[in-house]
Parts: C-alpha cells; sequence; structure tokens
C-alpha cells in the first residue's frame, strides 16, 4: 500500500461530515480535489471506504476502521514533531477544546496571552451548545471543555473561573412594565434551544417562581435571543457577559428582578484519566497562575454591574 498523510487527512474529513463538500470547506481545497484524493485512497482497497444512497455518502463498517486508524496514525505523525520541539526545548502539540455558546466571549481573552507565550501550540476551538459539548467530553473528543455548570456522573477535573451572571434583559421599550417575577406571566419570553444551560437556568427560575409564560419564542443562539431582545420581541434571562456593546449603547437594558442575577461558575473541564501532554499542562498551569490577571483586566466591568 502507497497511501499518504494527506489522503488520510482528506478521508477522515469526508468520514467525519459525511460529505465531499463540507470536508473540501474544512480543509480549504475544492471538491474535485477531495474526490481525487478519495478515489486515490480507495483504488488501494478491495472494500469500499464509503457509499452512496439516494444523494447522501455514507462511511462504511470497513470506512469506520480506516477512519478511527487514520486518525491514529495522523497523531503520531503530528508527535513526531512535537517530540522534536521537546528536545530543542520547546513546548508544542495541538490542544482541541469546547465550549458552550456563551463561552465564546471568555475563551479568546484566556488563549490569546497563552498563544503569545507558546506560539508553537496550535489551538482549536468549536462552539456548542452544552448538550453537544458534553457528549464531545464523554467520546474523547475534545482535551478541553469550558462549561458554566459541571455535568453530573462524569469523573472530571474542573478549574474554577470567573463569575457567570445571568440577568433578565429586554428593550427599553419595557421599561417600568416588569418590576416583579409574576408580571412575567404576561411577557414574551425568549428561550435559547433545548439542552443549553442558558435555557435549564431561565426555566429553573420560571419554575422557582410558578411562571407559565403566555407566549415564548426559541431562538437557537445567543446572538439570535440579543437581536430578539434588541428588537422588542420579548424578554430573556442571559448571560451579562455576551451584552457590553449592547449596554455601552442602550440598545438592552437590566431589568432588576427578585432572584437574580443567577451566579454560576465558568469551569475548565477535563476527564480526571487523561494523561497531558506537555502543551495541555502547560494551559492548566497557564489558566491556574494567571486566570485572576484576566477576569480582573478583560471582564472587571461584569462585577460593578449590580
Amino acid at each position: 500500500m502507497n497511501y499518504t498523510l494527506h489522503q488520510l487527512r482528506v478521508f477522515l474529513k469526508v468520514a467525519e461530515f459525511q460529505s465531499v463538500t463540507k470536508a473540501a470547506e474544512e480543509l480549504y481545497l475544492t471538491q474535485p480535489a477531495v474526490s481525487i484524493q478519495l478515489k486515490k485512497l480507495q483504488d488501494q482497497f478491495d472494500l469500499p471506504l464509503t457509499e452512496i444512497v439516494g444523494r447522501q455518502l455514507y462511511v462504511t463498517d470497513f470506512g469506520r476502521e480506516i477512519a478511527e486508524r487514520s486518525r491514529r496514525i495522523l497523531e503520531e505523525a503530528d508527535a513526531i514533531k512535537y517530540t522534536a520541539d521537546r528536545y530543542k526545548g520547546l513546548i508544542s502539540g495541538k490542544i482541541k477544546i469546547s465550549v458552550v455558546s456563551t463561552g465564546k466571549y471568555v475563551m479568546p481573552y484566556i488563549l490569546k496571552p497563552f498563544m503569545d507565550k507558546f506560539p508553537g501550540v496550535d489551538i482549536s476551538l468549536d462552539v456548542s451548545n452544552k448538550t453537544r459539548v458534553v457528549q464531545g467530553m464523554i467520546k474523547n473528543e475534545s482535551d478541553f471543555s469550558l462549561v458554566s455548570v459541571v455535568p453530573d456522573g462524569i469523573a472530571m477535573n474542573s478549574i474554577e473561573l470567573m463569575e457567570n451572571r445571568l440577568y433578565l434583559t429586554g428593550s427599553k421599550i419595557f421599561e417600568g412594565k416588569f418590576k416583579k417575577p409574576s408580571d412575567l406571566k404576561d411577557a414574551t419570553l425568549l428561550f435559547r434551544e433545548e439542552g443549553s444551560a442558558t435555557r435549564a437556568a431561565m426555566e429553573n427560575y420560571l419554575k422557582q417562581h410558578d411562571i407559565n409564560p403566555k407566549k415564548s419564542m426559541e431562538l437557537v443562539s445567543n446572538e439570535a435571543v440579543k437581536q430578539a431582545v434588541n428588537a422588542g420581541i420579548g424578554l430573556s434571562i442571559v448571560p451579562l457577559i455576551g451584552l457590553r456593546s449592547s449596554l455601552i449603547n442602550e440598545d438592552i437594558r437590566i431589568f432588576p428582578m427578585a432572584g437574580l442575577p443567577i451566579v454560576t461558575k465558568w469551569n475548565l473541564v477535563y476527564s480526571k484519566g487523561k494523561k497531558l501532554t506537555p502543551a495541555q499542562q502547560a494551559l492548566v498551569d497557564f489558566i491556574q497562575e494567571e486566570k485572576k490577571t484576566i477576569e480582573e483586566e478583560k471582564f472587571g466591568w461584569v462585577l460593578d454591574i449590580h
């Protein structure tokens, strides 16, 4: 056999997305280029790696096993470079981090100084909702995850970071109309999608105050909720950290309410059974040493709002 690492990389992306088009986009290649590499790899096997049913590409059982072996081969190939760097006294490697959607307002401010200090470390950052992040942890698809609520039933190490504060927010057109929890019964309430930690916190608050909203809307991202709030569609209990510019511009207002803010903590978590690489250990050490400084410099404004 005479397959190349490039062919394995291409096939791994095709297997991941079950799509030549999406694999091409991820790899910054043309669809014909991906198809050619896929065919060259397929020509070395008597058994099919993929099959087309209708217009959908599927990976065969044989293909899934080849994909898993390809992943391990590529990891070992990358490790050769990192081993050489280590012998030269350099910290290098790959780190895969998954974050819940609101975490995108937090993690970049941690990663920027870390990447400046360790330029040989490559970071992959995936933003999703809590359910997918937790599933990724269980399947070991990421090295670290940033969550506001540490999931139960999973053996995890946890590094506690800054506070995550959730407030009731709405357009200025609602000022003076919602002063106590019972007033929310007549409001249109904006929820994140199922599986979101923000949605769970909001639902728990409403349940505690015996509130069954007459009208509601579900949106699939924090940005979508923010735009709906800004448009005056309704109210939502959301993390403050994603609203700085809107608060400065006075597009969105915070409505003081009994029982709010809801306060949780951002946590960087990783499996207790995980053997950290030098690059991963460097990230853990860096966060432990610098988290207070980063919180004060980048997120002090959150603590100043009451």
